[in-house]
Order: structure tokens, then C-alpha cells, then sequence
């Protein structure tokens, strides 16, 4: 497949879960970090709000989400899948993207803006004024990065938390390392959706930024070998464990994962469903309810309750209920395992879905 256009940056969050996938898939494509006046002529007509990743396809179709870029080609008759295919080691799977894509923005945010700040300014203006000196590289890239800078508190990241969220991120690669040492990816000696989905907050904020990708190469090498071969999209022979099984070694980082986002997640849910008490039926879903405490690395603050982390959730929830009686007693013992209890009788209502590109209810 040939002429599709990848609208990212090497500096987003979410190019590199896409890229890696679309590498690995074996998909042609061409990648162009949209300058101010292409995200004007491209995105914004298309999309209807500057955000990268965007996926056009050769019938000049707009993807926007990592999660749905990958869905348009998971959902060929192509047997090269990234999904695995057994209940538990999907649910896991979409348990996996939620703390990949939801959670793990606390150390990505944190190190960038507290580690990195003057750095990425740089890297920002490069593509804001291409054609500019240094210096005005900088200005350019300070006035774009401040937007995203202002999201941080927002995001539960404060000087008072700070030491708790570089606490859970060494502990992260120190769990994560753990794994390697067994097996090259998450599920085995193949790469798999799970793999693309950690690429996220790998790669951009920790393994290229500056100083957390010194950090990462010098405390975790095994982590950041790790980060260069999913991102090269290597890891297409191979197998996932069998029987369904999942690594042992995966089980600390997903129990902290829920330990930690889980009470945030039911608080998000349960001020979601006062909002939605008084909504139009199928209206867009603001993007925050509120806010919610949360306690990362044994530090305490509070952070937004973002509605699209319903979403990610909605997608393990799904799968966990269509399991078969078997399967899902297997699920339990896991949950049970990983601090996950709550999720046996957690109920997203009303349900959630995207239309035009915006989060809206089902």
C-alpha cells in the first residue's frame, strides 16, 4: 500500500505509537511535521482542531487517533495482526494502551517540562520557523511550547509531586528491565499492539528529549534497545506466549499502573455520569469533568479527570464482558492479581464513541 501520508512529529507523544505500528505493519507511507500554515490548510479543514497524529490515506481519507490509524488497518483481511488474538492477552492488551496513553503522561510531562524545557524549545521552533536562526528558532518554539507547558499542573504534575512521579518512572524502568531480561517485547518474541501503544510516552518524552533520554540510556539500556527496535518496527517474526498465557514480569508494572490510575478512573466515571445526567443524548463529551486526587509514588495531588480515559477503559471493559466463562474466570485470577478488582463490575454509562473526531456519547 503506497501513498499514505502521516501528518507527526518526532517530538509528539502519539507519532511514535503510530509510526512504529505503521512500520511494522509493512505500510508505505511518508511522514511531513505540518508547519503552522499546513496545519491550516490540511488539518484544521479535515480534522476541525490542530492535533497530530493524522493519518490521509490514498483516497485522501482523514484518520485522526492512534487507536483508530491502527483499527483502518487491523481491520483488512491482512493475517499480519497486531492484536493478539486470545481474550486475555487482548484485554490486557487494551489495559496496557490505557496506561500507555493515559497515565504514563505524568512522567512524560514531568521530565519534559521540569528536565527539558530550554531544550524542546529549540526542537519546537525547528519546525515552527524552519528557515530561522537559532535564536529565533527558540522564540518561535517558546511561544508554541507554552501552550503545552500550561497543561502540566492540570496533569497532577507540581513541585510537590514531582518526587513521587520520578519514583514510579524509575521504578517503571526498573520493572520494565525486568521483563527484557526475559523477553524482547511484551508478549513474547513478537512485537505486538501492546508494544506500539508503550511506544507513546517511550519514545518522544523519555529516549529523544535530551536529558530523559541520557537518563534512560544510562540507568535502563535494555529499555531504551527496547524503544529503537519497536520504533524501527522490527519484531514481525517470532511468536506471543502461548496458551494465552501472560509474562509474570509484566505483573508489578500493571499492578502499579492500577494501583494508581484505577481510583482516579472511578472518580472520572462517577463525575462523568453527573454530566451526562443533564446532556443531550449524543452530545460531544468535554474533555474534563473536574478533578480528581491521585497518589503516584507516594506523593499526593490532584489531576484532572479526563473523559478519554473512559474511553481507552471502555475498550478492555468490552472485551473482559464478551469473554466465554472460562476465559473470563482466568481474567479474575489476573485482576485479582493486579489490584484490578473493581474492573469486574466497572460500568461506563452512558457509553462513549468519536464522532467527527471529537469524543461524544455513543
Amino acid at each position: 500500500m503506497t501513498g499514505y501520508t502521516l501528518y507527526g512529529s518526532e517530538m509528539s507523544y502519539f507519532s511514535g505509537k503510530a509510526r512504529a505500528y505503521l512500520r511494522w505493519k509493512g505500510i508505505e507511507f511518508t511522514e511531513i511535521a505540518p508547519s503552522p500554515e499546513l496545519m491550516k490548510a490540511e488539518i484544521l479543514p479535515h480534522i476541525g482542531w490542530p492535533v497530530i497524529p493524522v493519518l490521509k490515506t490514498p483516497d485522501a481519507e482523514y484518520i485522526q487517533d492512534t487507536a483508530d490509524i491502527i483499527a483502518h488497518f487491523e481491520g483488512t483481511s491482512d493475517e499480519n495482526s497486531a492484536m493478539p488474538e486470545s481474550p486475555l492477552q487482548k484485554f490486557v492488551t487494551y489495559l496496557i494502551q490505557l496506561f500507555a496513553d493515559e497515565w504514563m503522561t505524568l512522567p512524560a510531562m514531568h521530565y519534559r517540562w521540569n528536565h527539558n524545557e530550554e531544550w524542546i524549545y529549540g526542537e519546537f521552533g525547528k519546525n515552527a520557523a524552519p528557515d530561522g536562526t537559532p535564536e529565533e528558532q527558540y522564540e518561535a518554539g517558546k511561544a508554541v511550547g507554552s501552550r503545552f507547558k500550561g497543561f502540566v499542573p492540570m496533569l497532577g504534575i507540581t513541585p510537590e509531586t514531582a518526587p513521587g512521579i520520578e519514583k514510579a518512572y524509575e521504578q517503571f524502568l526498573a520493572d520494565l528491565s525486568a521483563h527484557l531480561e526475559k523477553l524482547p517485547y511484551l508478549f513474547g518474541t513478537r512485537a505486538s499492539y501492546a508494544d506500539f501503544a508503550l511506544i507513546g510516552p517511550l519514545f518522544a518524552h523519555q529516549y529523544r528529549d535530551k536529558f530523559s533520554g541520557e537518563h534512560m540510556k544510562r540507568t535502563a539500556p535494555s529499555v531504551a534497545d527496547y524503544v529503537e527496535r519497536v520504533l524501527a518496527g522490527d519484531g514481525q517474526d517470532g511468536e506471543l506466549i502461548p496458551l494465552d498465557d501472560i509474562p509474570k514480569t509484566l505483573l508489578p508494572i500493571l499492578r502499579v499502573a492500577l494501583t494508581e490510575h484505577l481510583p482516579v478512573l472511578i472518580n472520572t466515571n462517577e463525575q462523568f455520569r453527573e454530566w451526562a445526567a443533564s446532556a443531550e443524548p449524543k452530545s460531544e463529551v468535554p474533555r474534563g469533568v473536574g478533578m480528581s486526587p491521585f497518589t503516584t509514588g507516594g506523593a499526593e495531588g490532584v489531576i484532572a479527570s479526563r473523559t478519554f480515559s473512559l474511553l481507552r477503559l471502555q475498550d478492555a471493559l468490552d472485551t473482559y464482558q464478551l469473554m466465554m466463562p472460562s476465559d473470563k474466570r482466568r481474567a479474575n485470577a489476573f485482576l485479582s492479581a493486579v489490584g484490578g478488582d473493581a474492573l469486574k463490575t466497572f460500568r461506563i454509562e452512558p457509553r462513549l464513541t468519536r464522532r467527527n473526531f471529537k469524543l461524544a456519547l455513543a
